[in-house]
């Protein structure tokens, strides 16, 4: 989701990607590759959709447990998205030093950003107020995990380098060869992964909620090894001794599971025999999880290199798509012989698996239909959105310009003009909440926005990071 991008310039066609040379001093400027930016704008959008409109329509929402809904693609869309800049931005920067000051530059940005729109500190576009108590700060969030994994794999590309040979053998593994350290990195994650979540031993824990201004003391018996479940998994047990559960997200998507609640999938009251684990705080983006999320992104940087090494559409097409429904396929195997199971929360193996596949997909039909067929036009919007990334995540899927928005109401602080085009534009011409707000997030929002990023796209002026 970050702004990583792998040029400046705006020029799409043809698509040449190629090696610099490391003895020049300047770093490049190539050509974008009009349908990564689009693919970018297409996550963004489909944050924004998810987000906004999922509540009314929870079939593409988070889901509450084991599974893959629409919204649990876009984080591994977006860590995918940024192994491919790196593979193309970094290979433009010859000199080592100035490539790490960047890396390490641009990370504690994002630590910075994510903190502030996802700590606490902004309570938009709903409360009229700001401020986080630090006693309860969330630590974690998206733009954080994407830190972790950008530092990573950046740093990963930046001191392999003198083992990158500029010619390729024309064998179909080659590429696997010349970046073995980016595999061994990601092998070493996924081995320390699977050990610590299936090895470790996740005792009973003890949380407390409010009840009627009462605080109340509640117990999660466990005492299990390897259990995926929601109370007595590891990735919510290392995330509880690290983080502590002050410092977690207190509306994890679990909430809306059969066990909580009878509303299931939609939000509600909690069932009178819910589980105490219902009402206890959980990190999507935590410590362990994050730590799966690496493999997203090598296997992102991955499709970036077999970009920048395979000269031929057809070469890189045929590299692409048949990655893309290995991992497709052996996702879905994992998944319904009930080896691992898809789970976003937990970001587990079958889940990297699926959400990567897709995503190399995706992508081959963006760049089959833009890079090759010259149709960027039928994707302007998305690709004035992907261009400026960073703008339209603050603005439009953290609520910071709905917020500022709703600063200005008349004399109710629900008067304001987001809630009045949402009711009588959206809402009242259809005659159905769930239809108005859809269509309220599809215009006045990503639409809306696209608009706005696209004319910014005219003036030059692009929110980088």
């Amino acid at each position: 989701m970050a702004e990583i991008k792998a040029d400046t310039t705006h020029q799409h066609h043809p698509v040449t990607v190629s090696e610099p040379d490391i003895s020049d001093q300047k770093p490049t400027k190539p050509k974008r590759v009009a349908s990564l930016d689009i693919f970018r704008g297409l996550t963004v959008a489909v944050m924004i959709l998810v987000d906004d409109a999922g509540g009314e329509w929870p079939m593409i929402g988070h889901a509450p447990w084991n599974g893959c809904n629409l919204a649990d693609f876009v984080m591994p869309f977006f860590l995918f998205i940024v192994g491919m800049s790196i593979a193309l931005a970094l290979k433009r920067i010859p000199n080592r030093l100035l490539a790490i000051r960047k890396v390490f530059l641009r990370t504690l940005k994002l630590l910075f950003w994510g903190l502030l729109l996802q700590g606490g500190y902004s309570h938009a576009p709903d409360e009229l107020t700001y401020g986080v108590d630090m006693k309860k700060i969330r630590w974690c969030g998206i733009l954080q995990r994407i830190a972790l994994a950008y530092l990573v794999v950046a740093l990963v590309e930046i001191f392999s380098r003198d083992s990158q040979a500029k010619d390729l053998a024309s064998s179909w593994f080659s590429v696997f060869k010349l970046y073995f350290w980016h595999w061994l990195v990601g092998a070493s994650v996924l081995v320390v992964y699977l050990a610590v979540i299936y090895g470790t031993y996740v005792p009973d824990w003890q949380f407390t909620v409010q009840r009627n201004n009462v605080t109340v003391e509640l117990t999660v018996a466990c005492g299990v090894r390897g259990k995926l479940d929601p109370p007595c998994n590891a990735v919510g047990y290392v995330d509880r001794k690290v983080l502590g559960l002050n410092h977690m997200y207190r509306h994890p998507a679990w909430k809306r599971s059969k066990a909580c609640t009878e509303n299931s999938p939609y939000e509600g009251p909690f069932r009178n025999d819910a589980p105490s684990w219902c009402y206890s705080p959980f990190e999507p983006e935590g410590i362990l999880s994050s730590i799966s999320a690496i493999l997203s992104t090598v296997i992102g940087v991955h499709f970036g290199h077999v970009l920048v090494h395979f000269k031929g559409h057809a070469a890189r097409l045929k590299h692409w798509v048949l990655m893309g429904f290995a991992l497709l396929i052996l996702g879905i195997i994992l998944h319904f012989t009930h080896a691992i199971p898809l789970n976003k929360q937990l970001y587990t193996f079958s889940y990297v698996c699926v959400t990567s596949g897709a995503a190399a997909l995706v992508f081959s039909a963006f760049y089959i239909m833009v890079d090759i067929w010259g149709l960027s036009y039928l994707f302007l919007p998305l690709e004035w959105i992907g261009m400026n990334a960073m703008l339209v995540y603050v603005m439009a899927a953290e609520g910071i310009f709905a917020g500022f928005i709703n600063g200005w109401y008349y004399d109710d602080p629900h008067n304001t003009l987001t809630y009045w085009i949402q009711k009588h534009i959206f809402i009242g011409v259809w005659h159905s909440r769930r239809v108005g707000i859809l269509l309220y997030v599809i215009f006045a929002e990503i639409l809306f926005w696209a608009v706005v990023a696209g004319i910014l796209h005219l003036l030059g002026i692009y929110w980088k990071l």
